[in-house]
């Protein structure tokens, strides 16, 4: 688990706002690793199967709540290095832009970076190949256009 910790991190960002709602989802997301490790049947590689348990993990926290977090506009603050302080501004608007969009959306997304193919990624999800392929080009639009939204540029 420890070499793929990353995946962790990365869903916690994507779904929550805040640093508190998503050290809440990421211990929430270790809890189901652990308990659900013995049905770990080897029928994939263990960070597939890892993403697959902590998406699930992810949309679930989010039907307990009943609602999606609030998001927020504020940009979080930056380190004052010049290259990792572009690199967090990009990334803030990253993050700051996937919290807004729908919970499939941010799956595929996430997958999509993940170098995920569109059958993988079908499979993961339970859609076709050519409707992941679909709703990831609408996904990479409305976030483009998310990200512009706050005044970020390409």
């Amino acid at each position: 688990m420890e070499q793929h910790k990353g995946i962790i991190h990365k869903i916690s960002r994507m779904y929550m706002d805040t640093k508190d709602d998503q050290d809440d989802l990421a211990q929430e997301i270790i809890l189901q690793l652990w308990k659900s490790y013995d049905n770990f049947r080897h029928q994939s590689s263990f960070s597939t199967w890892m993403y697959r348990v902590a998406l699930n993990t992810a949309l679930v926290f989010f039907r307990k709540d009943q609602q999606q977090p609030a998001t927020t506009d504020a940009v979080p603050e930056i380190p004052a290095d010049e290259t990792s302080h572009t690199k967090e501004l990009q990334l803030a608007h990253f993050y700051q832009a996937v919290q807004k969009l729908e919970r499939l959306e941010k799956a595929i997304i996430f997958y999509h970076l993940e170098n995920y193919s569109h059958r993988e990624i079908a499979e993961n999800l339970g859609i076709t190949e050519g409707n992941a392929r679909i709703k990831l080009n609408r996904a990479k639009t409305k976030l483009k256009a998310l990200i512009q939204q706050q005044g970020y540029d390409f």
